[in-house]
């Protein structure tokens, strides 16, 4: 059985606004927007904007006024992947790696997974490499007809990273998985699409109206009771049928404790809109 996380929703945010390096973070009535901001290079990450991602998904998590986060990059990019120029010494020679550089990526991805709150990646351009294990690390992804994606490791030396190994046979199969990882192609937005790797493909000029409308239906939705759904569908891979009933039984325990589910079922009966507290 998996972690039971109940997070009081608070109606003002916790967090103090700050300008970071790499990203773009506005908060507006409780949906958060993180924005890669390296234009110069596709929004590549860097050693810099792992750590800037780490903060801001931490902060996300403990604070009660973030009610949706929506991922995606600067000037119509989404993520190229790793900087490859910060990590080679600038003569076409890779800098040495180490297993513990790699936790910064594994931080990240985990702090990621771990948001009660829905994500959603809404992607334009290029979402390569581990850009593209973010992107579909969300709990939604919205793609433009333009997104291209890749699993480019093997064409530059690598193997999976950014949780790709354990994504990829969950969203496709293991056979499907293998051959993306292998051959390293280019994927258009209709093959993600026809892949089930995307939620939706939509044309350029509709896909920030969509991803709007999307977040203000998460946020009329019961906070706790989404973050016990998005929990039990995450671990839903790695449990029996029996230990997923079970699981189900204390996620619906824990949503009678709040005073939401009471809301639910009153604004119900009363044919009203319900208004949900996060408590």
């Amino acid at each position: 059985m998996g972690l039971i996380i109940v997070q009081e929703m608070s109606t003002t945010s916790d967090a103090t606004p700050k300008n970071y390096e790499t990203l773009l973070v506005e908060r507006v009535d409780g949906v958060v927007t993180i924005t890669f901001n390296r234009p110069k290079s596709k929004n590549a990450v860097n050693g810099v904007m792992w750590i800037e991602l780490l903060e801001v998904l931490t902060e996300i998590q403990h604070n009660g006024a973030d009610r949706v986060v929506v991922l995606t990059g600067a000037a119509g990019e989404f993520c190229s992947g790793a900087d490859l120029v910060a990590m080679g010494d600038g003569k076409g020679r890779a800098h040495s790696h180490s297993y513990y550089s790699m936790r910064e990526v594994t931080g990240v991805v985990m702090a990621l997974a771990r948001l009660p709150q829905p994500t959603i990646a809404k992607v334009r351009g290029v979402a390569v490499g581990v850009g593209c294990n973010i992107a579909f690390g969300c709990d939604l992804v919205v793609a433009s007809e333009t997104a291209r994606f890749s699993q480019i490791f093997s064409k530059r030396g690598m193997s999976l990273d950014g949780g790709g190994s354990w994504l990829l046979p969950r969203r496709v199969g293991l056979h499907r998985a293998k051959e993306l990882a292998f051959f390293a192609d280019i994927i258009s937005a209709a093959e993600a699409d026809r892949l089930g790797l995307v939620n939706r493909v939509l044309p350029d000029a509709e896909i920030d109206a969509f991803v709007a409308d999307w977040t203000q239906r998460l946020l009329a939705l019961p906070p706790i009771a989404l973050a016990q759904s998005k929990r039990l569908l995450n671990n839903s891979m790695n449990v029996t049928l029996e230990e997923a009933l079970d699981d189900e039984g204390v996620a619906q325990t824990v949503n009678f404790g709040t005073k939401d589910t009471p809301e639910a079922i009153a604004a119900w009966i009363e044919k009203r809109n319900p208004v949900f507290k996060g408590r």
